[in-house]
């Protein structure tokens, strides 16, 4: 079972986000979602667990708690969505288009 954890302490790391979970079950993966540009903790992080009945008992627990100094939320992951593609359709402001 995949679970989003949220309102992370911008300290937590990997190997903390595991530790919080390990207590429950087995923790198959633990990812603290960094920002790609600053390398900076975005706050929020997703846990794997190989039991569902454990990483059940891990969110009903977790949701809530206190770590460090931040009340964490904890839930079961949605499935990630497909988004359409960005498309770099800013407004051009050049050629025989121009309104000014």
């Amino acid at each position: 079972m995949n679970i989003y954890v949220s309102n992370l302490s911008f300290a937590v790391v990997d190997e903390d986000l595991r530790s919080y979970f390990a207590e429950y079950g087995e923790v198959t993966s633990a990812k603290v979602i960094m920002d790609k540009f600053t390398n900076r903790s975005r706050g929020f992080g997703f846990v794997e667990m190989s039991d569902d009945a454990a990483a059940q008992k891990a969110i009903t627990e977790l949701d809530g708690a206190t770590v460090d100094g931040r009340s964490i939320r904890v839930s079961a992951a949605k499935p990630r969505e497909d988004r359409p593609a960005r498309s770099n359709s800013r407004p051009s402001y050049s050629g025989n288009n121009n309104r000014w």
